[in-house]
């Protein structure tokens, strides 16, 4: 039997095309939550999911490709939301980049873009979601944060800077919702073998000339005690609960599943 938890509710999941994005949208759809997916990709491959997410749970299913580093154009992404599901009852802020170098050697660039896509956008889509939830008395907020929401590590400024800047983000937009239906927190995870990481995880290979798999444990060892990476499919779960009834006293919390990282 299909699940009836989101069933007539619509989520935005950004970045969702693929890895993290792509899982918490599916643990969506499964508990019957139409899906706006939001991502960079291949147009026949993205067409694809739409459709295959919304044979597989029965969900309604739409695309846009809204640059989550430029205001107008998420604009756009909330206007067509509103025009085609009538609003957004679960946002989910997912979409993120990353860079490494220390913080003299940090290119401006890469500094503005990180702070515009891991943490603004999720400013710029609070805001426009807001309204629709309040109107309701419902919605779910949750922010893709990182461990690094709530330690640091070296080479990482820009993303460390986003991420804690989220999980504050995270505590205000759920203070200032507290006394209604509305809740917002966030999700800290520690290493999941996403694109982003994988590339951590090559550039580790090549550097201590090691294979793929003793890389990867490699990178694991040094953060992640547990010694396995979380999966996509761990961290829809969890959404699926700030989501339910249970979950409407959770308000305002960094909620980490990373194998044991900041317990350190």
């Amino acid at each position: 039997m299909a699940s009836t938890l989101l069933r007539g509710k619509t989520a935005l999941v950004t970045g969702s095309t693929s890895g993290i994005g792509l899982g918490m949208a599916r643990s969506l759809a499964a508990e019957g939550a139409n899906i706006l997916f939001n991502g960079f990709g291949d147009a026949a491959e993205i067409a694809a999911l739409q459709a295959d997410t919304a044979r597989e749970f029965g969900v309604q299913t739409a695309y846009h490709n809204a640059d989550m580093s430029k205001a107008a154009e998420i604009e756009s992404l909330f206007a067509f939301a509103a025009d085609k599901f009538g609003g957004i009852d679960v946002l989910v802020n997912n979409a993120g980049i990353q860079h490494v170098a220390n913080v003299e050697d940090f290119p401006v660039e890469k500094w503005d873009s990180i702070i515009a896509i891991n943490l603004t956008s999720a400013f710029h889509t609070s805001r426009l979601a807001l309204p629709y939830m309040r109107a309701k008395n419902w919605g779910r907020i949750i922010n893709l944060a990182s461990a690094h929401g709530l330690v640091g590590s070296a080479g990482k400024s820009a993303y460390v800077a986003a991420k804690h800047g989220l999980v504050g983000l995270t505590k205000v937009t759920a203070l200032e919702t507290a006394q209604t239906g509305v809740t917002a927190n966030a999700i800290c995870p520690g290493f999941v073998l996403t694109p982003l990481v994988q590339k951590q995880v090559d550039a580790r290979a090549l550097k201590d000339s090691l294979s793929n798999e003793e890389a990867k444990k490699a990178l694991l060892a040094d953060k992640q005690p547990s010694g396995e990476f979380v999966t996509p499919e761990e961290l829809g779960a969890l959404a699926v609960f700030l989501c339910s009834n249970a979950a409407k006293q959770v308000r305002g919390v960094a909620w980490n599943m990373d194998g044991g990282w900041v317990a350190q």
